[in-house]
């Protein structure tokens, strides 16, 4: 067996801004632990988080607190062993502080490096904005100073590509020096981003630069599993987790990260390919 043959599950578990009030998403240190264990007994091997605030009723806000970071992470490597951690870093500005902060704390095995600058838009069915349009500002300077940080806290970064351009950006960072080796992360189905359509995977793999690995994070509702299906027929790596969406294939709601995990290892497994131990995914990623 290749390593061609082989898809690595990524969970991500709990995303940013989601209520918990509203939606299944886990917060504190247990329940994220608990989320990841049932991810990771159905095939995930690992997990991407976002540290939410653990003070009363503010689960559904962002937290840099390194303490917060650190107590989440041991939970959930003392209940998935040899499980890998992503974290996420993106900031809507330049202060990138306490993102680094969190690296430098607990020294994840990967994390998300936003590989370029996007407005970040929504419109609502009214014809307005759903917030005031903003920029999510990832200039080189900014990629420079996180890739640094990770270099020192042997992390490997996971380049997040919100379009083609993107795509090609990061192949220039390959090519003056900034990284010896990129992984990718097609982000699909931000509203101002790529759609989650199965058609650009191809374009997309066109512009990689050699022999990178490749996953998908689609954002969307049911129909975004046709476009797991082609990713994982093409080789690429794969993600889910209530982060990225609520919804199974059949379109009823999830009750929990575990079974979109379990949807996306059928998925991968109709495709052809074996699921990712811990021990295999540290060799394709790391």
């Amino acid at each position: 067996m290749t390593h061609a043959d082989i898809a690595v599950v990524t969970c991500a578990l709990t995303g940013v801004l989601t209520n918990p009030t509203q939606h299944p998403v886990p917060v504190t240190a247990r329940q994220m632990a608990d989320a990841a264990r049932q991810a990771f007994d159905a095939g995930a091997s690992v997990m991407h988080v976002h540290f939410r605030s653990q003070a009363p009723n503010c689960g559904h806000l962002p937290s840099w607190e390194p303490e917060v970071a650190a107590e989440i992470t041991e939970a959930i490597r003392a209940a998935c062993p040899g499980v890998i951690m992503n974290f996420s870093t993106g900031t809507i500005g330049r202060d990138q502080t306490g993102p680094i902060a969190c690296l430098e704390t607990c020294r994840p095995e990967i994390a998300a490096c936003n590989a370029g600058s996007l407005n970040y838009l929504k419109v609502k069915r009214d014809g307005t904005w759903a917030w005031p349009p903003m920029l999510f500002e990832n200039t080189v300077a900014k990629i420079d100073e996180l890739l640094a940080v990770m270099k020192q806290t042997n992390t490997r970064p996971e380049f997040e590509c919100f379009d083609v351009g993107i795509v090609r950006s990061v192949a220039m960072y390959q090519k003056v020096g900034m990284i010896d080796r990129a992984s990718f992360n097609f982000v699909m189905g931000v509203d101002s981003g790529m759609p989650a359509d199965a058609e650009l995977l191809n374009l997309l793999l066109k512009y990689l630069p050699g022999p990178n690995p490749w996953q998908t994070t689609l954002i969307g509702r049911e129909d975004i599993w046709p476009v797991h299906q082609k990713a994982a027929e093409l080789g690429g790596h794969l993600r889910t987790g209530l982060e990225d969406t609520f919804y199974l294939p059949s379109g009823e709601r999830a009750a929990n990260n575990g079974e979109l995990i379990s949807a996306l290892v059928n998925i991968a497994e109709q495709a052809g390919r074996k699921i990712a131990t811990p021990g295999q995914a540290r060799e394709i990623f790391l």
